[in-house]
């Protein structure tokens, strides 16, 4: 009797230890694996880097939300086809074929109003120190739409109506976080200026290079960077107003170390090769005008985009460049995939191995970022940020995520 007990007791333990072995391995995927994938129609959805998950869908588990299309389904993701792991909500999509390009690029950027970057006291006639614009409820990151119903579009347009104002309170229309609010900002008499003041410090432009990643020859809409500009002293996305798109002859890359992130310099080139429209968390986006829809359609190739489900780790290969004009490819390796990242443009790990790069410039450096990455004659994604301490190492977003804001 009392064998019997303890080999139920044992055969329990070891049930016990089967079903947390088992319950683990599930977690284990389910964290890893995406929570929503766009596949071409009627394919099959398998993750290229975990070949042993599986999936099965009902004929029922197709929904639709009114008015949308295309359907959405839902599969489920098994281990091995035994052990369920993740239900993934699944989109049928062809994927676009892009232009692939690599080629620097010159940004001027106009913002729709001026940008808080810093906020400073104003000293009156009689030594009293204050901040109209804190006092008013401005701060920093902040963008001021317009002024006593003004739209403004330059720093210079707003000191004059501050400047103005004569002591009487000045109505700013202001935008935080996506929210629009009004305040009334009484301006100080600055004794050390001679003039009304604000106390405040705005920016409504911003230049700088970055590489343009891809662009569609059917409508010359075109994606660069992969990550937002966003204003030095802020962090905050910089709003558009209106932009350019310029040429840009490399001329130095200064070489990164470890700590101290390199750097590609350059002089912008005469004329314009596309408008900017758009600035969000994966990328600038504009339209490429006639002129530069010619010269990168010479010596650009197509490649048919690839999914975040067909990427996997191990090699690929970047287009960019680190001297003239013409981008050129390097080994990369793709270090670990991140189908989850709650940012954007930190999809993935890549490191640098092709001893050219790492001997130009150390590996990757700022003004490379939009740098295409091309796996299996796929477009899977675009460089976006070096880690500081190793430069040979960095992140890169999924191409889907750059040309899901595509209009097409």
């Amino acid at each position: 009797m009392q064998l019997k007990r303890k080999l139920i007791r044992s055969a329990g333990a070891l049930l016990s230890a089967v079903s947390l072995c088992i319950f683990g391995t599930a977690g284990y995927y389910s964290t890893r694996l995406p929570s929503s994938v766009t596949i071409r129609p009627s394919s099959e959805l398998k993750i290229a880097e975990y070949p042993e998950i599986s999936c099965s869908v009902s004929p029922e588990a197709v929904m639709r939300t009114a008015g949308n299309f295309p359907e959405t389904k839902q599969v489920t993701l098994s281990l091995f086809g035994a052990i369920p792991v993740k239900n993934v909500s699944v989109t049928e999509a062809e994927p676009p074929v892009l232009s692939v390009c690599g080629h620097p690029f010159g940004i001027k950027l106009l913002m729709d109003g001026v940008m808080v970057t810093e906020l400073g006291a104003v000293t009156d006639k009689s030594g009293n120190t204050s901040c109209p614009a804190e006092e008013a409820g401005i701060m920093t990151g902040d963008i001021i739409k317009s002024a006593d119903g003004e739209p403004l579009v330059s720093n210079s347009r707003l000191q004059e109506i501050i400047s103005s104002s004569g002591g009487k309170e000045v109505s700013l229309t202001a935008e935080r976080s996506g929210h629009e609010f009004t305040v009334s900002l009484r301006p100080v008499f600055s004794e050390k200026n001679n003039m009304w003041r604000g106390g405040m410090w705005v920016r409504d432009s911003i230049a700088g290079i970055g590489t343009m990643t891809f662009f569609n020859k059917k409508t010359g809409e075109f994606a660069g960077l992969g990550h937002p500009i966003c204003d030095a002293d802020t962090g905050e996305i910089v709003p558009v107003y209106s932009g350019e798109a310029v040429p840009v002859e490399i001329t130095e890359a200064r070489k990164g170390e470890r700590g101290i992130p390199g750097e590609l310099r350059g002089s912008f080139a005469n004329g314009t090769f596309g408008v900017l429209e758009r600035n969000n968390s994966c990328g600038v986006y504009g339209r490429l005008t006639e002129r530069g829809l010619d010269e990168l359609c010479r010596d650009s190739q197509e490649f048919v985009m690839g999914y975040r489900q067909d990427i996997t780790t191990g090699e690929a290969e970047i287009y960019t460049t680190v001297s003239g004009s013409a981008p050129e490819r390097y080994k990369i390796e793709i270090e670990s995939i991140d189908f989850n990242s709650k940012e954007s443009a930190k999809n993935m790990v890549i490191r640098i191995t092709d001893k050219r790069l790492i001997k130009s410039c150390g590996g990757i450096v700022q003004g490379m970022s939009g740098s295409p990455i091309i796996q299996n004659d796929r477009l899977i994604g675009a460089v976006t940020h070096v880690f500081v301490a190793d430069p040979t190492r960095g992140y890169a977003i999924f191409a889907d995520n750059m040309a899901e804001y595509l209009e097409g």
